[in-house]
């Protein structure tokens, strides 16, 4: 399968190098590194990032969101332009893979409004319930109002590297898995792609920079750690599967490339 890789919400975050490891002295760089997965049945978009909703009316992404994060909201940064420019129509989409459904990750489900949305099951009862501050802030309900064709994947499945509960999409593609990694939310989720004789991993929030699971990286970002901790809903869950990550790169590095959804210098390593 042929896999683009798209940054579909630039951001620059106050901080710099103190919380990002890298930038100006003031403002960082994240980006929303999603996936566009050509298949058989048509493409597969693993996350979505901010939408064309999101670009007309930043008030629904929340002030929290505006002002910490600060992304550089355009139209051309969308999943749906981006496409478009590679000559893809929205309706070519046919499946959306989340990692999770926070408000930077699930922005463009109503550009794809055809497109069967595979999601654990715990992720969306959690968006659906927002129980908590943190969870309501990082939910935003009407990113998908319009309705999405929802695929809930309950716990179960095969092994996989020694990750276990791994659901296999079969209606989407053999070559393509879920592997839970709770932690920042409760039914958060990284997505293996099969890539020719190997495979992808995107391991969504699960790190937010490849100094979290490369030792040999250089010091990991102390602004950085602390933001992970805070945002996240079970947090020893969360750096338990950052350890099972390391292990995964260190032992199987050959064979699984890992990528997360925030860090740029995976990001244009990845894109070339």
């Amino acid at each position: 399968m042929t896999i683009h890789h798209l940054d579909c919400a630039s951001m620059c975050p106050l901080g710099g190098r103190l919380l990002l490891g890298s930038g100006g002295r003031l403002t960082g760089r994240m980006v929303a590194h999603c996936l566009v997965v050509e298949s058989a049945d048509g493409l597969i978009l693993v996350d979505t990032g901010l939408g064309t909703g999101d670009i007309a009316d930043p008030g629904r992404l929340g002030r929290g969101f505006l002002t910490m994060v600060r992304p550089q909201l355009s139209l051309a940064s969308t999943a749906l332009h981006q496409l478009r420019a590679l000559g893809h129509r929205p309706q070519d989409v046919r499946h959306i893979v989340l990692t999770h459904l926070d408000v930077d990750h699930a922005g463009g489900l109503a550009d794809f409004p055809d497109a069967r949305v595979h999601v654990l099951a715990d992720e969306l009862r959690a968006a659906r319930a927002r129980a908590t501050r943190g969870e309501r802030d990082r939910y935003r309900p009407v990113q998908w109002a319009h309705g999405p064709r929802w695929v809930e994947h309950g716990s179960g499945g095969e092994s996989w590297y020694g990750f276990q509960a791994v659901r296999p999409l079969a209606e989407a593609s053999s070559d393509l898995l879920l592997v839970p990694l709770p932690g920042h939310t409760r039914g958060h989720s990284g997505v293996a792609v099969r890539d020719g004789e190997g495979w992808l991993l995107h391991c969504g929030d699960a790190y937010f920079s490849h100094t979290d699971i490369d030792p040999g990286a250089g010091r990991r970002p102390p602004g950085l750690r602390a933001f992970q901790r805070m945002v996240a809903v079970d947090d020893r869950a969360r750096l338990h599967n950052q350890e099972r990550l390391r292990a995964l790169r260190r032992e199987h590095g050959a064979e699984v490339r890992l990528i997360c959804a925030h860090d740029p210098d995976e990001f244009d390593r990845a894109a070339g």
